[in-house]
């Protein structure tokens, strides 16, 4: 009987999945390495594993991005045929497409190959089999490009280890050089616990670009399904190999009442910072990094790799982190308050005959964004600040469409009182949202000993819980009473 696309049971599916998965950690743990890739060919050959894959290329932001082939799977009976065709034994790469994206603030490009959309479904089903081994094998401080850990972990756990009088007041920003792009195929065809013939086609594709194939003999091409945990793999050991050397004490032990020189490690996929009490320290442990990236193929970019006081601040993940009389403020950027900026400006901008719902829904979209990835640090004066350059913006925009009008006469037709708030950019169906009605809620720091497969049931808990310390702000803000914000 030939099964249907909608007759799927997506809960049994992950079930059956998350039973291997959870294997596959433990065996992981006791170093059962031929266990291992007996459970890893268990998956990739199961129909449920091959279903997932596909169901996750054909949901994803990307599903309607082709490859050079052109080829999309829109209808049921093309998921279908797709996963019944996911066979790994037969399986070989195409190459990618490359296009290059705009780097802001820089002239530069940033390059980006697109997969086929049959190599995304068979990097997601290789994902699934080696996504438990990355996971136990990560480092602890490894914040980028995994389950449950986001930014924002990344970003409490640097305010834990620098908010004290006694914190370390040195920091060496960290920043790889192409991280994705130079990643030694030989380190990870050594060190990467997959199917070595199907990393091999992922790695040996090659791209077309301008009509012309070009091969690809280094690196981890950015827009592959599988290529940030590749890149996550690649990186992992770097926290480990510091701390072995400031952690340890004189039997080899690693215990943080030993660490007299301050050092921790914060990193998010290929951006770190490095912390100390003093800058020769740091010096020495930019050495230890160089070493380390170069067995991976990986240098440190000079331009962004810098040494910095935490009373002269730094920027990370879209945070500014700056000691004002001892005492440890995390805002907004400036480079990312600009580039909101700039984004904002130019769709208004390109929208002088967008209708005005067209345009609040818009907006929204950009800075309902913004504000929830920063709504849990210092930022209340920052969102005043946006809200009154988008006022700006949007009162320009709104004159040019009637130069001829009164100011009183665009206001009554744009701007409308609701709920005691005079100024409201509004129409009957849609109102523009004000970042200042967004409530600042602090995030619990992550367990970093917890294994998502492992302990699904505290992140979901810690996850129920962050979400309701919103909604309880949301709804004591004067937000919650007027209508602005909605869950």
């Amino acid at each position: 009987m030939e099964i249907r696309w909608s007759q799927i049971d997506w809960n049994q599916a992950e079930e059956y999945i998350n039973r291997l998965q959870i294997r596959i950690v433990k065996a992981t743990l006791e170093n059962k390495w031929r266990l291992i890739k007996r459970l890893q060919y268990l998956l990739t050959h199961s129909f449920y594993a091959k279903a997932i894959a596909v169901k996750r290329v054909v949901t994803n932001k990307g599903k309607n991005t082709p490859g050079i082939d052109g080829v999309l799977w829109k209808t049921d009976g093309e998921k279908i045929a797709a996963i019944q065709k996911l066979e790994v034994s037969s399986y070989h790469a195409s190459p990618l497409k490359r296009i290059y994206i705009e780097k802001f603030g820089k002239k530069e490009k940033r390059p980006l190959g697109i997969p086929n959309i049959k190599d995304r479904a068979m990097q997601a089903l290789q994902l699934v089999a080696l996504e438990p081994v990355a996971e136990t094998t990560a480092d602890r401080i490894s914040f980028g490009f995994r389950r449950y850990r986001s930014p924002v972990e990344a970003r409490e756990y640097g305010f834990r280890i620098l908010s004290w009088k006694h914190s370390p007041q040195w920091i060496l920003e960290g920043d790889i050089k192409s991280c994705f792009d130079k990643i030694s195929h030989e380190w990870m065809m050594e060190n990467i616990p997959t199917d070595k013939r199907i990393l091999k086609e992922f790695m040996k594709c090659g791209y077309v670009y301008d009509r012309q194939l070009f091969p690809t003999n280094e690196g981890s091409p950015q827009g592959g399904v599988i290529s940030p945990t590749f890149a996550n793999m690649t990186l992992d050991g770097l926290e480990p190999m510091i701390l072995a050397k400031y952690w340890a004490n004189k039997k080899g032990v690693i215990n943080v009442r030993h660490n007299s020189h301050k050092v921790h490690v914060v990193r998010f996929a290929d951006d770190f910072v490095v912390t100390a009490n003093s800058k020769e320290a740091l010096e020495d442990i930019k050495d230890m990094i160089i070493e380390f990236l170069g067995h991976r193929g990986l240098e440190l970019s000079a331009e962004k790799t810098v040494i910095t006081h935490i009373n002269d601040g730094f920027d990370f993940l879209g945070w500014n982190f700056r000691k004002f009389n001892g005492k440890l403020i995390i805002k907004p950027s400036t480079k990312s308050i600009n580039k909101v900026t700039r984004t904002i400006s130019e769709l208004i901008r390109n929208s002088k005959t967008v209708p005005q719902e067209q345009l609040i829904y818009r907006i929204n979209e950009i800075t309902k964004g913004w504000a929830n990835y920063h709504h849990s640090v210092c930022s209340k004066s920052t969102f005043a600040l946006m809200d009154n350059r988008i006022w700006e913006m949007l009162w320009r925009w709104a004159k040019r469409r009637h130069p001829n009008k009164s100011k009183h006469w665009i206001k009554e037709k744009y701007w409308k009182e609701h709920k005691g708030r005079k100024w409201c950019f509004r129409t009957d169906e849609n109102i523009l949202f004000l970042m200042c009605d967004m409530p600042i809620v602090r995030i619990n720091q992550i367990s970093l000993n917890k294994n998502p497969f492992l302990d699904k049931g505290y992140f979901e808990e810690r996850a129920k819980k962050n979400r309701y310390n919103r909604k309880k702000a949301i709804y004591s803000n004067r937000a919650a009473q007027i209508g602005y914000y909605v869950l």
